[in-house]
Parts: structure tokens; C-alpha cells; sequence
């Protein structure tokens, strides 16, 4: 079985901090969460992977290589321009429609769905087109999908006011597709499958089915987003496949005056000072330096940042390589260099 991740979008959802760093490389716990997609892909024995490039597509290429780190192989797509989710999918058709099924997953999503029982759903259903879905309390941010008895799509809703929604199951992005359902997306123009194909398939009442699934679930697009699923892994809701919740790299300098409270992630190379004092859940990249008297409290620090003495960073998040000053104070901010 063959997958797709798709990469290419600018998300300026997460902007400043992704002003200079492309969506698939925001880290969750130090390491690119596409590289977390990717190792979650290749545990359901998935190693024929494509991704779709646009946005700083050679940094994303010198991250990832041609894949042989993780055990896969992974297929480039360069996108002069955008073409859209579908579009993208379309464009990989030679690749793609050599797997039957075949699985596209968005670069921003953390997940633990079974991607094995998806895909036996929706051979049992003999379906076109299957997408994974979990159920939340609150879906006023999320597109809501209706299902019928046996899983069949009968109905959307995008992001409804509460008292109005006709169902709490929300897409996670996670989709499976036969290929024939690259007759249903025309060539050389945009076209997405949340606009377009999927509407066209429910209004066709086409083979097209929703997979309840009972699992986590993230999309780290928003900085709300990217905060709660940091707090679940470092707090153990939820883990990833090689990361520790509360690991603190062996060549990181840790001051013997520094003091600590709650779960902190602590990457390589980070140094904390004296009379520092970090408060989890707290990220603290790599190359970090928490100076002396710095106080850090729930907050997620990109690698090579610098906390200045005595400065307070508290539910905030700081950008690669940015400085916060000497005695500042950052609160409930989102910080980042324009040229990090």
C-alpha cells in the first residue's frame, strides 16, 4: 500500500512562526511532525510514501532526504503552484493508482487512528473513497460529518454554532481512496476534496464512507492546537513512536541551581542557568539557553532561542533563534524572527 502526505500549504494559521518554517517541519517534541506522520505511515507497514512540495520545499527535502532514515522511500512532488489537496493527490496519480487502496494524511496531523482497520472497513464496504473520523464534544472548529447506519456519508457541516450541529464526528484528514477516484478530480486545475470531491460524492450518493474511529487525534495547524497536543504528550495523554515525554538530552547543561515543576521536554545541547526556573508542560528545543534567573511556564521554546536573565516566558510560544530580552516578559504571546 502507497500513501501520500500532503506538505504543500503555507499555514499561515501558526504565523509568525511559520513565516520562516514550513508546516511539516513545526516540531513536536524536537522533532519535525512530519517526521512523527511519517513513522506512524511506516508502522502500518506503509514504506512507498509521495509528499507534495511548495512552501520552502528545499528545507523540507534536506530533513527528510529520500526517506532511508525512516525506513521508507519517499516520492517528490514540486508544485509550481498550489493545485489543492486534490489537485496535489492528482498530480501523483502514476504513483498512487498503483496501490489499491491507497492512503493520503495531512502533514499536520498526530494521530493513533488504526490505519489498518480503515483500510479493512473500507474494503468491506467496496467503497470509492473512506475517511477517518473521531468524535469531540466542542465542533464549532471542526467540519462535521453525518453518517448513516452502515458508516455511508449523508451529510457536512462546517464548523456549526452549537445547538445546531447534526453530529459531533469530525474529519481528521485521514483519508482512504480506490483509484478510481482520480475520475472524480480533473486535471491541470485547483481542486481540493473538502470543497469539491467530497461534496460531488455525497451528492452522488456514491460509494463513500465515514470510519469511526476510537482514537487521539490533532491537527497542529493552529496554535491552539499545537499547544493541546504538546500538553497530551508531555502530561502522557497520548505517545509518539520514539519519543519520551520527560526525556532530557545527555549533552544538555543543566545548572545544579535550576529548579523545576511538571513535565519538561529538554533537547539537545539546551543549556538551563542558575536560579532558572521551568514549569512544565514546557518544550525546551535544542540549542536553548535559559539564563540565569529565567522563569519558563507552559510554553513551547524552538531550538537555538535565548531566555535572558531573569526574563519570564509564560504560556507562550517563542520561534526558532529569537532572543527574549534581559528582564522581558512574554505572556500568552507567539513570537518568532522574521529570519530565523
Amino acid at each position: 500500500m502507497r500513501a501520500m502526505i500532503l506538505a504543500g500549504g503555507l499555514s499561515t494559521r501558526l504565523y509568525p512562526l511559520t513565516k520562516t518554517v514550513p508546516k511539516p517541519l513545526v516540531p513536536v517534541l524536537g522533532q519535525p511532525n512530519i517526521a512523527h506522520v511519517i513513522r506512524y505511515l511506516k508502522g502500518f507497514g506503509i514504506s512507498e510514501i509521495a509528499t507534495n512540495l511548495f512552501y520552502f520545499a528545499q528545507d523540507i527535502r534536506d530533513a527528510l532526504g529520500d526517506g532511508s532514515r525512516f525506513g521508507v522511500r519517499i516520492e517528490y512532488l514540486d508544485e509550481p503552484a498550489l493545485s489543492g489537496s486534490a489537485g496535489a493527490v492528482k498530480l501523483m496519480q502514476p504513483f498512487l493508482a498503483k496501490s489499491d487502496p491507497f492512503v493520503v494524511i495531512g502533514c499536520d496531523d498526530v494521530t493513533n487512528l488504526d490505519l489498518q482497520a480503515l483500510v479493512a472497513f473500507h474494503g468491506e464496504r467496496k467503497a470509492l473513497a473512506t475517511i477517518g473520523l473521531v468524535e469531540r464534544d466542542d465542533v464549532r472548529e471542526y467540519g462535521v460529518v453525518v453518517l448513516d447506519d452502515r458508516g455511508k456519508i449523508v451529510g457536512f457541516q462546517e464548523k456549526p454554532k452549537p445547538g445546531t450541529e447534526r453530529s459531533r464526528l469530525v474529519n481528521t484528514g485521514v483519508y482512504v481512496f480506490s483509484p478510481e477516484i482520480f475520475n472524480r478530480i480533473p486535471a491541470d486545475t485547483v481542486y481540493d476534496f473538502g470543497k469539491q470531491v467530497f461534496p460531488k460524492l455525497q451528492e452522488d450518493e456514491a460509494s463513500f464512507y465515514g470510519f469511526k474511529a476510537d482514537a487521539y487525534w490533532c491537527d497542529i495547524g493552529t496554535p491552539g492546537e499545537y499547544r493541546r497536543v504538546t500538553e497530551d504528550l508531555l502530561l502522557k495523554r497520548f505517545t509518539l513512536p520514539e519519543t519520551d515525554a520527560e526525556w532530557e538530552a545527555p549533552d544538555a547543561k543543566i545548572s545544579v541551581d535550576a529548579n523545576f515543576d511538571g513535565p519538561v521536554w529538554i533537547g539537545s545541547g539546551a543549556r538551563i542557568g542558575p536560579r532558572a526556573f521551568v514549569v512544565g508542560p514546557t518544550v525546551i528545543g535544542e540549542g536553548v539557553l535559559v539564563a540565569s534567573g529565567a522563569r519558563v511556564e507552559r510554553s513551547i521554546i524552538w531550538a537555538n532561542a535565548i531566555i535572558g536573565e531573569g526574563g519570564d516566558v509564560r504560556d507562550s510560544i517563542v520561534g526558532a533563534a529569537y532572543s527574549v530580552g534581559n528582564g522581558e516578559t512574554l505572556k500568552n504571546a507567539i513570537v518568532a524572527n522574521d529570519d530565523a
